[in-house]
């Protein structure tokens, strides 16, 4: 299904070199859990069963999370005349529309697809930001639709799930003598699988991390191509990350775990070696990007 967003050659690229990367590792993994095959297989299973979840529910599932309801073009007219107008620029399907009642600013897409991809703006954001602004960060959400990256992130994270879970059942079942009845060799296999799967889930995480700091600055650059207005969500991205400061820390910290997902982190990206672990590129380094943007979009219009 073809859209006018403009394809992000880098985002595709980095898409398939993760899974790709995730692939091997998920190999080696595997290939560590067959001295351990009735165990690890029911714990694959469960783990497979909760991707699938996941994937196919992933929608539901935020939206119940976070308290969010969709409404109707009745319920929100100015939010709906926003994607409307968005998704006719973009010649792509418009996805379902939900409010989440909360004062934390932000946003997220989520859906396995298009076709059921759905928005959901905070009425935190809605007071805060103008109509330009709103603007903008709409088109960064309907981008990541666009470019489905919100499924891909939904795969990518399946490993690291796997390798949490069997680094947790490997060290329990070591812990409480789930070995016993083993040979003398039983210690050192639960030891050597809690080590690799470890290994696994640190890989995957840095890689799935690099991935959605990678997918934030593409949907900056496709949201304010669509707008052709980088300013505008230059102005929301600074103004949410000014306001989260006054968001009582408790609900900050229960945001947190949709980071992956929000337009802005709940829990302020950083610099150096701990930008490492954020899901969000540093603020400097997307306000950058977006002055770098609005430049050239002014010079090409001279």
């Amino acid at each position: 299904m073809r859209t006018r967003f403009r394809p992000d050659r880098g985002l595709t690229v980095r898409m398939v070199w993760t899974v790709f990367l995730l692939g091997l590792v998920y190999v080696l993994f595997v290939a560590a859990l067959v001295a351990w095959l009735k165990s690890a297989l029911a714990v694959m299973l469960i783990a497979g069963g909760l991707l699938l979840a996941q994937y196919w529910f992933s929608d539901k599932i935020a939206l119940a999370a976070l308290g969010a309801r969709q409404v109707t073009p009745r319920q929100a007219p100015e939010l709906h005349g926003l994607i409307d107008r968005l998704c006719a620029t973009a010649d792509m399907p418009k996805p379902r529309v939900a409010i989440a009642d909360t004062d934390l600013p932000n946003a997220f897409a989520t859906g396995r697809n298009r076709k059921n991809a759905v928005v959901c703006v905070t009425t935190g954001l809605m007071r805060r930001l103008d109509a330009r602004e709103m603007e903008g960060v709409l088109a960064h959400e309907l981008s990541h639709v666009a470019h489905r990256d919100v499924a891909v992130m939904t795969v990518a994270s399946f490993l690291g799930v796997l390798a949490g879970l069997m680094t947790r059942f490997a060290f329990y079942s070591g812990l409480f003598g789930g070995g016993r009845g083993r040979d003398q060799q039983g210690f050192p296999v639960v030891a050597v699988v809690l080590l690799v799967s470890a290994a696994v889930y640190a890989i995957s995480f840095l890689l799935t991390r690099a991935l959605s700091r990678y997918r934030e600055l593409a949907a900056d650059r496709a949201g304010a191509m669509l707008t052709g207005r980088p300013s505008a969500l230059a102005a929301a991205l600074t103004r949410i990350s000014g306001d989260m400061s006054r968001i009582p820390d408790r609900d900050l910290r229960a945001a947190s775990a949709f980071n992956a997902f929000f337009f802005a982190p709940a829990i302020t990206s950083r610099a150096g070696p701990a930008a490492l672990l954020m899901t969000h590129p540093p603020l400097e380094r997307r306000i950058a990007q977006l002055a770098r943007l609005s430049r050239e979009i002014e010079e090409a219009g001279r």
